[in-house]
């Protein structure tokens, strides 16, 4: 009993009064719909006269092919082989996607590597370009000579390249003239020393112990981000920062603007500091170089002097109090003393006892006396007129990242893996210790502040220190918030009366520390 309409067996059979023809319900249901009539006959149809009969369950038979089990093996063999082809056919499209993804990462990688290249090629040309034009002054300015003769001139420049029997060049020396100036100045200095008041408005230390964060100023670009080392001029309140992007950034604290980028040095800039009025800036650097920048009306500073007296990186740079020398310390184990007008190396002083590198320098307030750190762990105290090592401290552990003097010039303190070590410069012996971070956190920064009150260490945090003597204890009056996710404090500086402490941190970002409304401040 089959369809007439399909040739098969009808699972819902309905029968035509008419014709008397079997069809399957949904098929003829579904033309009586459509046309109206018989699809055999072709007589006219309605569904009242189809007739549904009953029947018992029809059970479909086998397939040949399914009724033996040789057949049955047969089947699953195609199955079998029909999977495996279209299993073959992904995979094979799946390893034509592969290379076309390893070809398309290939060239990304490759296209990648040229930009970075040209990019490189061309910052260099940039900073040539911008090097020799600052040159271009210079060497016009030089070219002739005072009194009108090259011959001169030319024995001048013979003069300054005549080498010593070691192979080095000669330096002039710290001349008498020099050293009574220098001694001038300490005179001077002690007696203002004496006199000296500390001043009323000085942040007193339930302020500083109110200090939050009022200011983060991203200064420096993000592809090589960190700031190595902040000054601050008191008298203009600008601060100056020497970053890893191999740029000076010279900034208005009061304004929040930049004043100045100063571009040149082809490395990182280590070192960084204010001289005289502010119109002079020195940086070091790890390109072995040492730039002096001179301010302009415009506000930019341009490159006034490059000295390339050292071998190594220069770690550190001071200025002396009476802001016409500086020296710079360097991992070639020597450090320099330059006259800032002329830009002269007067001389290079190295320690015959030691080839470890200087990684940090300052002068004492005195201005007679030089404080290094060295590679070593070993701080060494030097007597500028004669340019000896009069003394040495031992003791911490790893290198000596930074030293200050306090401002009365009776206590040193330097900074070092171990933590803050201060030092009894009258006695010449350690007399306290502080080791605020673990093994792995080196403290990075120190410094007293202008009245010698207040003592400030870096680390993975900002930690603030009352100033007392060599048998009272020194209190921590301030932990500021821990940086460690956002960036290590690479350098901590004191502002004017300690109203606020600026610090630079490997993040790149400038930070600012102090009480909101102090001196035109806004908490942001």
């Amino acid at each position: 009993m089959n369809c007439s309409i399909s040739g098969e067996v009808p699972v819902e059979p309905v029968v035509s009064k008419k014709s008397g023809l079997l069809y399957e319900r949904k098929l003829i249901e579904r033309h009586v719909l459509d046309y109206g009539k018989c699809p055999v006959t072709g007589e006219p149809l309605v569904m009242e006269d189809l007739v549904p009969i009953k029947v018992s369950k029809i059970v479909k038979p086998r397939p040949v092919q399914a009724a033996s089990i040789p057949g049955m093996l047969g089947m699953f063999q195609i199955e079998w082989d029909g999977l495996m082809l279209s299993n073959f056919a992904l995979e094979k499209q799946l390893h034509t996607a592969r290379e076309e993804l390893s070809h398309a990462l290939y060239q990304h990688d490759a296209a990648c590597r040229v930009i970075a290249r040209l990019k490189k090629e061309r910052d260099e040309a940039r900073s040539l370009l911008a090097q020799a034009e600052r040159q271009i002054p210079m060497s016009m300015s030089t070219a002739i000579p005072e009194n009108g003769s090259a011959l001169s001139n030319g024995k001048r420049a013979a003069e300054d390249d005549e080498l010593g029997p070691d192979g080095k060049k000669l330096r002039p020396g710290i001349s008498s003239k020099i050293i009574e100036e220098l001694t001038d100045c300490n005179a001077a200095l002690s007696q203002q020393r004496k006199r000296r008041q500390i001043s009323s408005s000085l942040a007193l230390v339930d302020a500083v112990e109110r200090y939050t964060q009022l200011h983060s100023y991203p200064l420096h670009r993000t592809n090589k981000p960190g700031i190595l080392s902040v000054d601050i001029h008191n008298s203009k309140d600008i601060i100056a920062t020497g970053g890893v992007d191999t740029n000076a950034v010279v900034f208005n604290r009061t304004s929040g603007e930049i004043l100045s980028t100063l571009s040149g040095h082809s490395k990182k800039v280590t070192s960084v500091r204010f001289v005289a009025d502010g119109e002079l800036v020195v940086t070091g650097s790890a390109d072995k170089t040492v730039r002096v920048w001179q301010g302009s009306e415009s506000g930019n500073y341009d490159c006034r002097h490059i000295l390339k007296d050292h071998t190594a990186e220069v770690q550190a740079v001071t200025v002396h109090a009476t802001n016409n020398y500086f020296v710079t310390a360097s991992l070639d184990s020597t450090w320099c003393f330059y006259d800032i007008t002329s830009g002269s190396c007067l001389a290079q002083v190295s320690d015959t006892t030691s080839s470890d590198g200087y990684t940090s320098a300052a002068f004492h307030p005195d201005g007679l006396i030089l404080g290094t750190g060295t590679s070593g762990a070993v701080v060494k105290i030097w007597d500028v007129k004669s340019q000896a090592n009069v003394a040495r401290f031992d003791g911490h552990i790893g290198a000596v990242n930074a030293i200050s003097f306090s401002e009365n010039g009776y206590f040193l303190a330097t900074a070092a893996q171990d933590g803050v070590k201060l030092w009894d410069l009258r006695k010449l012996k350690n007399f306290r210790t502080f080791s605020p971070y673990d093994e792995d956190t080196p403290t990075q920064s120190v410094d007293f502040d202008h009245s010698g009150s207040y003592l400030a260490i870096g680390g993975s945090d900002i930690r603030v220190y009352q100033v007392a003597n060599v048998k009272s204890e020194w209190n921590c009056i301030k932990t500021l918030p821990d940086m460690s996710g956002t960036g290590k404090v690479s350098s901590v500086k004191f502002g004017p009366d300690a109203k606020y402490i600026a610090v630079g941190s490997m993040d790149r970002n400038l930070r600012i520390f102090g009480l909101p409304g102090e001196e035109g401040e806004t908490e942001s």
